[in-house]
């Protein structure tokens, strides 16, 4: 690289304007002069171990990499507009911290930033925690590995989502996706996928309430359901559940096989509720599925 930048603190308002073919070390983005955008514009650089604590430091960035870094609060929004984003071993501790990105990896960090990943394309997250309200709302093409997820409305909106062995504590997620594919997971939360289409869950571990409602071509492959009360309400769905499912009511189209079922409520039906639930005891007994911890 043409230029190596190391041990300096910056503060000023685009004090790394439009650098390029440049290594940052070490480096400090704060102070009294409360600067915007440090690193805005940037090409072919890489950040190591590093701080920002000032708004927007990587907006328009391309082919940017920052590994061992730290983005505290008032870095808010630090990464929008970027193509060719690599992050690791990094922590993001601030608002908004990733939109309207493109071709971004994040991996072995901890983020805790509401509204995350709103509007990206080709995203994906491993090996990492993440505890956001509103994640990855209106996203396309994301892959999660091996990810511990808390918040609420996750997934909304989302086309092209691919989920393995991770453990998701969530609201309301995946209302209204399309494509999407969740394997080896826990998924843990109220009302989880209403009104989505192609939504599919394989050896999954399923818990909440009201689950599974409203859903268009939705798969069930093995996976298990407890606390389930009220499940695949108008859903168009085709499952097989390992165990007790505590309630199924109402279901739209296509058969659901499970072990047992507390109890099957049919009537006061607004929609079409022809599906059929057929009890099978051989998938009763059979070990317990979700994420595989390794």
């Amino acid at each position: 690289m043409s230029e190596w930048i190391e041990g300096r603190s910056f503060s000023a308002e685009r004090s790394l304007y439009a650098l390029k073919d440049a290594r940052v070390a070490s480096c400090r983005f704060e102070g009294e002069e409360d600067g915007e955008s440090v690193l805005k514009e940037c090409r072919d650089v890489v950040v190591s171990d590093s701080f920002f604590n000032l708004r927007y430091p990587l907006w328009h960035g391309e082919r940017v990499e920052a590994t061992g870094c730290e983005f505290r609060e008032n870095a808010r929004a630090p990464l929008w507009y970027c193509k060719g984003l690599r992050i690791k071993d990094s922590r993001l501790s601030c608002i908004k911290a990733l939109r309207e990105c493109q071709d971004a990896t994040l991996e072995g960090s901890r983020i805790e930033s509401e509204e995350f990943g709103w509007k990206c394309r080709d995203i994906a997250l491993r090996d990492s925690y993440l505890r956001s309200e509103y994640a990855f709302l209106d996203s396309k093409d994301i892959v999660l590995e091996n990810v511990d997820f808390e918040g609420k409305y996750s997934f909304q909106y989302v086309e092209g989502l691919r989920i393995r062995n991770c453990s998701l504590h969530t609201k309301d997620a995946f209302w209204h996706s399309k494509d999407v594919i969740v394997e080896d997971s826990d998924v843990f939360g109220e009302y989880l996928g209403w009104f989505s289409e192609g939504l599919t869950l394989v050896r999954c571990r399923i818990r909440g309430t009201q689950p599974l409602c409203y859903c268009n071509g939705l798969t069930l492959v093995e996976c298990t359901m407890k606390d389930c009360d009220l499940s695949f309400e108008y859903s168009e769905a085709n499952a097989v559940i390992r165990g007790h499912v505590p309630s199924i009511k109402n279901p739209g189209k296509g058969t659901i096989r499970v072990g047992s079922v507390g109890e099957l409520i049919r009537g006061d039906a607004v929609h079409e509720a022809d599906g059929q639930v057929v009890v099978d005891p051989s998938l009763l007994g059979l070990p317990e599925v979700g994420r595989k911890v390794v």
